[in-house]
């Protein structure tokens, strides 16, 4: 039978989005490519409280890739002052729906106006309990696992651990979303615009993650689209290389 309401139990515990779109959202309107970013930052704020309404605990979303500084200078220049209006604006309402701001990525390469910005939200919603926003910001998965056999194998040299200790959950624990726990690895992925790869997000954590992909444009993207998506990852059977479930 097909599912027309959301069961609470199913809901997905981590959703990560790729929010792809805004250049063309805008220049099908004939506007300047910042202008789709800057109405992308408000669905930002429309799905993060939607996610949040709906009992997700995680929701990475991928703001600005390592590969994103090929972009012209303007592009990036613009892309980089967005932390700073986004959690200006934005921060009073993640307080008073208690959800709290963290970030992957590697912050230090960031304008150190981004990263007072980004370190200001991290602060101010260190109290809050509820939903994790986590902004992967300056962030690439083959650096972060780069990065990971690098700290691994320095741990091997200095005799702290033998190779053959090296595990699975290991690996995991020196990713940048280690601080999550078990909610470490996205039970969803969402990538809007029609486009369908994974573009160096998380490739270690999306291992088994359920994929779904919109021909939405992120700036069109809705949280009435965010719940059809939810509601649709429900209709899946998950069986992490297992069976069927009967």
């Amino acid at each position: 039978m097909e599912i027309t309401e959301l069961e609470q139990k199913r809901v997905p515990k981590h959703v990560a989005i790729i929010m792809d779109g805004n250049g063309r959202w805008a220049q099908r309107r004939h506007l300047p490519r910042i202008a789709g970013h800057k109405r992308g930052m408000d669905v930002v704020e429309d799905i993060t409280i939607a996610a949040s309404d709906l009992g997700v605990q995680v929701l990475t979303l991928y703001a600005f890739s390592t590969e994103n500084w090929k972009r012209p200078e303007t592009e990036v220049n613009y892309l980089m002052s967005l932390p700073t209006r986004f959690f200006n604006k934005f921060v009073p309402k993640l307080i008073a729906n208690n959800v709290r701001v963290k970030t992957i990525g590697d912050n230090e390469q960031l304008p150190a106006e981004t990263q007072k910005a980004v370190q200001k939200a991290q602060l101010d919603t260190q109290a809050c309990d509820g939903m994790i926003l986590n902004f992967a910001l300056n962030y690439g998965s083959r650096t972060e696992i780069t990065e990971a056999v690098q700290e691994i194998a320095t741990e091997v040299q200095d005799g702290q651990i033998d190779p053959a200790e090296i595990t699975e959950q290991m690996v995991q624990n020196h990713l940048k979303t280690n601080f999550l726990g078990e909610l470490a690895d996205p039970d969803l992925l969402i990538r809007t615009s029609g486009e369908e790869r994974i573009s160096n997000f998380l490739l270690w954590q999306l291992a088994y993650s359920e994929l779904a992909f919109t021909s939405k444009l992120w700036p069109d993207f809705t949280p009435a689209d965010f719940e059809a998506e939810l509601l649709e990852f429900q209709q899946r059977n998950r069986r992490f290389g297992g069976l069927k479930n009967k």
